[in-house]
């Protein structure tokens, strides 16, 4: 009994000084930080450090500590960014101070460092290699226009056999906006009923929200959770299948590649590799291909397809702005010409439509966390190099001195008075700065190109018995939408002129 008390007493005492140590260095440290709601000693701000904290409680923050304000994971700060003018502030006026990545155990494990979601400094020429291989491979060229109809055309003939019946359009959108990043990546489409294609969407989908899930964000702040076998099993599992497809391809391209003339983006990686064959600091490796390559086919997979999914279904409760669009394409391009990129420009309101609703589905309101890569003076604060940042691109995209009727869905916001399109900077659905989306461009052209012809081609409409709602209603509902949500596909018989 005597040895128990006496451990129960050192025990105490030793995590009293804990508490008193961290509460001091906090302290210590705020001092130079924005103000922000006060950390518990040791454990901080637990309930607003998690992803689904952001909507939730990050515009209360905002409204009582400022546009920028902190909170703590555990004895670490997190700086958060509020409103267009704070986050073009430091995304784009100090994009060189806010341009690092806070280190994620979870994703150095596997990719050592070779990642854009990485903290090391290897993204610049990653990005650099990328963009240039992207250009190659007529990225803002008329071939890869080329490239994204002929699928459109393929998507419409399998949503035509649906018949006008209620469908879930997820997976045919998946296949589609899969197959141009199949395309670019390995030189190769899926036709849609195969199975390999089926399991690789499945895959990317369960990987995109296994890694922005709570458990990966406990493992984030655990790391040493990763050492036991059945938490890797469960950490990884979808990464690695979409690793071992991507790993496969890589090993088909090497029995096949011609170095001085690549076919796709796996070519272009092998022959980089080889180009840097004996300079040891090179992030072009096995590795790197692997990681990188997996990383694109996942993330250009899942956020494409679930924007166009929720634009569709989105149409389906707006049948008069629906009705509109199509008036538009009727008028500018007719019924059988496959719309194409010079055509936006003549189509205003259907270019405002897209831009409406990729604002309100709001896909990442706090996109990837940054770091600051150097001591940073920012609105009267100092953040010492390191600290993380989280830019609240949400309050951008809904930042009442930005947008007329910020809560609602109304493409009106992309037209000016003569009712052309008008963009906005505060349109940062991609980000902004150094670090903004690679792939941009290549999703604007999908999003523009397959919604412009899928409405040239069907009415889209809500299942028998299935009522219209308004924006407040759905607002709850965008998960569903893209997700579980079902419409029918009625072709249209529209006569040409």
């Amino acid at each position: 009994m005597g040895v128990f008390l006496i451990l129960s007493s050192f025990l105490s005492v030793l995590l009293i000084l804990l508490f008193v140590n961290s509460f001091w260095k906090q302290q210590k440290r705020s001092r130079s930080l924005p103000p922000g709601p006060p950390p518990l000693p040791l454990l901080g701000n637990p309930i607003y450090v998690t992803r689904a904290a952001a909507c939730k409680y990050y515009p209360e923050l905002s409204k009582k500590y400022g546009p920028v304000f902190t909170i703590w994971k555990m004895t670490e700060p997190i700086v958060v960014l509020c409103g267009y003018e704070v986050v073009k502030d430091a995304l784009v006026n100090h994009s060189e101070e806010f341009s690092g990545r806070p280190v994620r155990p979870t994703v150095e494990h596997y990719t050592k460092g070779y990642s854009f979601m990485s903290g090391s400094g290897y993204w610049r020429p990653f990005r650099r290699f990328l963009l240039t291989s992207l250009r190659n491979f007529g990225m803002g060229k008329r071939i890869m226009e080329e490239i994204v109809q002929e699928e459109a055309e393929q998507l419409i003939s399998a949503m035509s056999l649906t018949k006008g019946k209620a469908f879930n359009s997820i997976g045919l959108l998946g296949s589609a906006v899969n197959n141009i990043v199949s395309s670019i990546l390995f030189g190769e489409r899926f036709e849609y009923h195969d199975r390999r294609l089926k399991e690789l969407i499945l895959a990317a989908r369960r990987h995109a929200n296994s890694v922005l899930s709570l458990f990966h964000q406990v493992c984030n702040s655990f790391p040493i959770l990763m050492k036991l076998p059945v938490i890797r099993k469960k950490l990884y599992k979808d990464t690695f299948d979409i690793l071992d497809f991507v790993r496969k391809e890589i090993n088909h391209h090497r029995e096949k590649v011609d170095l001085t003339a690549p076919r796709d983006l796996i070519d272009s990686f092998l022959a980089k590799i080889k180009e840097e064959e004996g300079n040891p600091k090179t992030p072009f490796n096995e590795t790197s291909i692997l990681t990188l390559s997996g990383s694109l086919f996942a993330a250009a997979t899942e956020t494409t397809s679930s924007t166009l999914k929720f634009c569709l279904s989105l149409m389906t409760h707006y049948p008069d702005i629906q009705e509109k669009v199509q008036r538009e394409i009727d008028e500018v391009i007719g019924p059988q010409r496959l719309p194409g990129i010079m055509d936006r420009a003549q189509l205003p309101y259907t270019n405002a439509v897209i831009h409406e609703c990729q604002r309100v589905l709001d896909l990442a309101p706090i996109g990837l966390y940054r770091a600051t890569t150097t001591d940073t003076q920012f609105r009267g604060f100092t953040l010492p190099k390191g600290t993380t940042i989280i830019p609240f691109l949400s309050s951008v995209l809904s930042d009442p001195t930005q947008w007329e009727t910020p809560e609602d869905f109304n493409p009106g916001q992309f037209l000016d008075s003569k009712g052309q399109f008008q963009a906005n900077p505060a349109f940062m659905a991609f980000s902004a700065g150094k670090r903004a989306c690679l792939g941009e461009p290549l999703a604007r052209l999908e999003l523009f190109l397959f919604f412009t012809t899928l409405l040239q081609r069907f009415t889209f409409r809500l299942p028998p018995g299935s009522e219209t709602q308004d924006w407040k209603s759905l607002k709850s509902q965008k998960a569903a939408l893209i997700g579980t949500s079902e419409f029918c596909a009625v072709p249209r018989s529209v006569v040409s002129k």
